[in-house]
């Protein structure tokens, strides 16, 4: 069954259909489209409606379009709308609307990626199950997630984010979910929000989407807690709690970090829960609760849910590990890798750091004796006047004294580079690109080395070659 038809899509967009045509799936990516995809000529950096004609030579079932493009024949099969970002959020109206599928939207400053990822993990082995890709979650992505789900879903996983105020709750109400999740409320984007309290009234407004009588699960550790349970009282939400301090409804009372897994336990309500979440980090085992709140909520299978966990790894860029083996002789010669490049905040800084601080280093492999635990840390990016000093204060955490060296990349990190005592004091680099000159010098055998920065930093490229100082061991299991 086709996910569109040129009927059904005329319908929801109020669009006029040059040609008969079906769709089964929707794209806004020449570089990623499928044939048989509906391309979707979105106005960004650049004009979808240049993109028109290469995605028809691609197999594009259709396009979404204000006109006929240039070099594009009248007749080839097109849906044309009067602007074409309102279409594809009607277009995801009315997939919300067609489905009977039970929906959970998570928003949060930390963890709503894979928070959504574990979730979805974790439903996709308890029914048809469709959730955000990668982290598309603003104003273009969430109607797009919408508009590609099948009619046939059953469950739904919809990450929603911000960067300014009054963003969250449009894209709320569009997907009416049954169940709302806020992992967290910390300071990220500060420079659009004069407080903390601020980005906890921007995050509450996910309740606004809520359906009347649903489940909003929130974290109990926070002091903005209250902000976010009036939210959800206005609209008679059901409240579940999670976190670690008394009170939460779902909450872990011991957490134990081993290799490649955090190991917990827990009680919801008078339930006792053993779980294990198959990363490292306390930050997930605490999102895995909300994931299990959610879990109780819709309805399904909690016990299963325990054992889905277990299998869930964290996604490249965030938090993945491997290993990368530098000999091509010696496998024993290596060093560990975390990828945490794709965002940064001080809490997820201070998270990234508790990890490398708990692993494990190796003696004796490599140039240096004594494996060492390195974090190649990147600025923080939307901090607004505070930027600096909470680039500095990192120096305090308590995870720095567990950890060798931290080499500093960019114009704020250099707050922080500053701060650091000399033993403890890498390099600082203005940017990446002279780090890549000197990452060879800077990394051996035994040690353990976390990626971690806002990902207009670049660090993903440091990831990269480290990567290629070897290669991964397949056989690695974190």
């Amino acid at each position: 069954m086709s996910l569109w038809t040129s009927r059904e899509a005329a319908r929801a967009t109020g669009g006029r259909a040059t040609a008969p045509w079906q769709a089964d799936g929707v794209s806004i990516d020449t570089r990623t489209l499928q044939p048989g995809d509906l391309f979707v000529a979105l106005s960004a950096a650049r004009d979808g409606h240049d993109f028109v004609a290469q995605a028809l030579e691609k197999g594009a079932a259709a396009a979404l379009v204000t006109h006929v493009p240039n070099g594009v024949s009248e007749d080839a099969p097109l849906l044309i709308v009067d602007d074409v970002q309102t279409a594809l959020e009607a277009l995801g109206q009315a997939a919300r609307r067609r489905t009977g599928a039970r929906v959970v939207a998570i928003t949060g400053s930390v963890g709503k990626t894979s928070t959504k990822e574990m979730l979805a993990a974790v439903l996709s082995d308890q029914g048809r199950t469709h959730a955000s890709v990668a982290s598309y979650n603003n104003h273009w992505g969430v109607p797009l997630t919408l508009a590609r789900m099948p009619a046939d879903t059953e469950f739904a996983v919809i990450e929603i984010g911000m960067n300014h105020p009054g963003e969250i709750a449009p894209l709320a109400r569009m997907a009416r979910p049954d169940v709302a999740i806020v992992t967290t409320v910390a300071a990220a984007h500060l420079e659009a929000f004069a407080s903390i309290e601020g980005i906890a009234d921007e995050k509450a407004s996910i309740c606004e989407g809520l359906r009347r009588g649903g489940t909003a699960i929130l974290n109990g550790d926070l002091d903005t807690y209250p902000i976010l349970a009036a939210a959800a009282r206005t609209r008679d939400a059901r409240i579940i709690t999670f976190g670690t301090s008394r009170g939460c409804h779902h909450r872990a009372t011991e957490i134990r970090i081993a290799r490649g897994a955090t190991v917990v336990q827990a009680r919801a309500w008078r339930t006792p829960l053993l779980y294990k979440v198959g990363a490292e980090g306390r930050h997930y085992a605490v999102n895995a609760l909300a994931v299990l709140a959610a879990v109780f909520a819709l309805k399904a299978d909690r016990g299963r849910a325990v054992f889905s966990l277990a299998a869930w790894r964290a996604v490249s860029g965030r938090g993945q590990r491997m290993r990368i083996v530098l000999d091509p002789v010696d496998r024993h010669l290596s060093l560990e890798l975390i990828d945490d490049s794709y965002n940064a905040n001080p809490t997820s800084v201070e998270a990234a750091l508790d990890v490398l601080a708990a692993a494990r280093t190796h003696d004796g492999l490599g140039r240096i004796a004594k494996g060492r635990r390195i974090a190649i840390l990147g600025d923080m990016k939307e901090l607004g006047p505070q930027a600096e000093s909470l680039h500095a204060t990192l120096a305090d955490l308590p995870a720095m004294q567990e950890i060798d060296v931290v080499h500093c990349v960019g114009p704020l990190m250099k707050s922080l580079h500053d701060a650091l005592p000399p033993a403890r004091r890498g390099q600082w680099y203005d940017d990446a690109r002279p780090m890549l000159r000197d990452l060879r010098g800077r990394v051996d055998g035994g040690d353990v080395v976390l990626v971690k920065g806002s990902l207009s930093m670049g660090l993903s490229r440091v990831v990269d070659a480290i990567r290629k100082m070897g290669h991964p061991d397949p056989q690695y299991d974190e």
